[in-house]
């Protein structure tokens, strides 16, 4: 199943109903797991529906982006912090939305200068109908003077760029990038150069960097997606490679509509892409939705969010040989019903080669899970950890993070006391 132009944005925003309740065990839980709520959103003064996990930022302490609330409900950035016995969430941003920003769609990043950057899918002031208020933000926020960080409004928030629509590129989703230089990357769901993709005129997404310093900073677009085959909608961002070549994924597009999993790579002054795989929507998978992952060896890894013979998304790797890029398909998911239910966040590799990921819709209650892929001679062994029911959040589009301790947090867009999400933890 194939979605047209922004029917994914249009599914996050609608707040997903549950898919059905019916009991439907895929593989047992890892015995010994504990799972906790650390903290339920409201949508009021700490945010509601997270799209996107959490950033580590030091020991119990935790940086991330609810997509809606906030005093004006265009979303904000919160610390989470481990407070004797508790977790605390506090506002440290909120976005007013018309020139400022509005409505995160991806985790912040910690900066080389110790700034958080990030973006916002709204805001910005462009011309984007139909789109939201707004073509998107860039922005950076940083403590202000004499302030711990621990109050709304103790930090300051500096718009960094603000996306016009059209060539320029707009709807920025993925966590931004940084080089050695202390240059940002990512990638715009929509615009660019491109007629190709419907409603005309939009554009099939963009790569770009953000160069400068302090509050000077000037974007220049790497590449524009959907000429020919190259793929289009770039929803998750970028990844380097330790050559300073970007790789990342198209939802769809290729040469079976399918999705693509691409390399940028610096040619003088300009940038070249090569689309290292086109994906089909057979047994490797359809409609990569995530930025990708490199193991120790330099193997590029991503899952796809559908297909695969067990029609739940796959995990899929791609290993170089010479001037070529060489297919394997690690696990085929297994979904009980519904299109597009596998990974929508990236996957985390642990130190001891694990992965570890969660899914959008499937799991014994068809509401998400959270699952563990173990490497054997024989093959990789999936694992459920925790099957999401509801009360203790649903549809997770979120990645996870991993403290020095081996616990495991992210974050569910619904669900909770309140329905408006969770973060949540799962202690080995």
């Amino acid at each position: 199943m194939k979605r047209d132009k922004c029917q994914i944005v249009e599914l996050v925003a609608s707040y997903l109903a549950p898919i059905g309740v019916a009991l439907f065990l895929l593989v047992q839980p890892l015995p010994g797991q504990t799972f906790s709520v650390i903290h339920d959103f409201t949508n009021g003064s700490d945010g509601g529906n997270p799209v996107t996990g959490l950033t580590v930022a030091g020991t119990d302490t935790f940086y991330g982006t609810a997509r809606t609330g906030g005093s004006t409900n265009n979303g904000l950035v919160f610390k989470l912090s481990h407070r004797g016995s508790g977790w605390v969430l506090v506002p440290i941003y909120t976005f007013q939305g018309g020139m400022d920003g509005a409505n995160p769609f991806a985790a912040a990043a910690i900066g080389p200068d110790g700034r958080l950057y990030g973006t916002t899918e709204n805001g910005g002031g462009g011309n984007c109908s139909g789109f939201g208020s707004g073509c998107g933000t860039i922005y950076a926020l940083a403590p202000s003077a004499n302030a711990s960080g621990n109050a709304l409004g103790s930090w300051t928030e500096t718009v960094l760029y603000r996306f016009q629509g059209g060539y320029d590129g707009a709807d920025p989703f993925g966590m931004l990038v940084f080089d050695r230089a202390g240059n940002a990357y990512g990638t715009t769901q929509i615009g660019g150069s491109s007629t190709q993709c419907l409603p005309a005129g939009t554009g099939c997404g963009t790569a770009y960097e953000l160069s400068g310093a302090g509050d000077n900073w000037a974007k220049t677009i790497l590449w524009s997606f959907g000429h020919g085959f190259d793929g289009v909608e770039p929803f998750n961002g970028l990844q380097f490679d330790t050559s300073g070549n970007l790789y990342g994924t198209t939802f769809v597009g290729g040469t079976d509509q399918d999705g693509t999993i691409f390399e940028l790579s610096p040619s003088g002054s300009d940038w070249t892409e090569s689309v290292l795989y086109s994906v089909t929507d057979g047994t490797d998978g359809g409609l990569p939705y995530t930025a990708v992952i490199f193991d120790s060896q330099g193997n590029l890894i991503t899952p796809t969010s559908d297909g695969g013979s067990g029609a739940g998304g796959t995990v899929v790797q791609l290993t170089k040989s010479g001037n070529s890029w060489q297919f394997n398909l690690l696990y085929s998911l297994t979904n009980p019903a519904e299109a597009e239910c596998g990974p929508f966040g990236t996957l985390l590799m642990g130190s001891a080669g694990n992965l570890y990921g969660t899914t959008r819709c499937d799991g014994a209650n068809r509401l998400g899970s959270v699952f563990e892929l173990s490497p054997t001679q024989d093959g990789w062994v999936y694992s459920t950890l925790h099957d999401f029911s509801g009360s203790d959040g649903q549809n997770p589009y979120s990645s996870l993070v991993i403290d020095s301790d081996g616990n495991l947090f992210g974050t569910t867009l619904l669900g909770g006391q309140y329905g408006q999400g969770v973060v949540f933890e799962i202690t080995p």
